[in-house]
């Protein structure tokens, strides 16, 4: 359980990592560039920001969904085995 928990810290430091040298590229790139007006630049950096937004609420609701997914499973699964233990101790009693 520990080395899962140290995985999981692991990619997201690189996700996050990745994720600001690319915003970092990103700005260097709008600044440096001369020949695009400031205003596209400031459309483009919205877009940027907003496409973030909505990939971080895209993968909450799908990490939600899944645990949703795996809770009900879950249940499901303590009661079938509930039933299949009353199922045996009937057939015990019955014996």
């Amino acid at each position: 359980m520990y080395t899962d928990n140290t995985d999981n810290k692991l990619i997201i430091f690189l996700n996050s990592a990745g994720v600001a040298i690319a915003y970092a590229m990103l700005g260097i790139s709008l600044w440096l560039s001369t020949d695009v007006p400031l205003a596209t630049k400031g459309y483009w950096g919205m877009a940027v920001l907003l496409l973030t937004l909505s990939l971080i609420n895209v993968v909450k609701y799908r990490f939600d969904h899944r645990s949703s997914e795996d809770r009900i499973r879950k249940i499901e699964d303590a009661r079938n085995e509930k039933l299949l233990e009353d199922a045996l101790m009937d057939a015990k009693q019955d014996i």
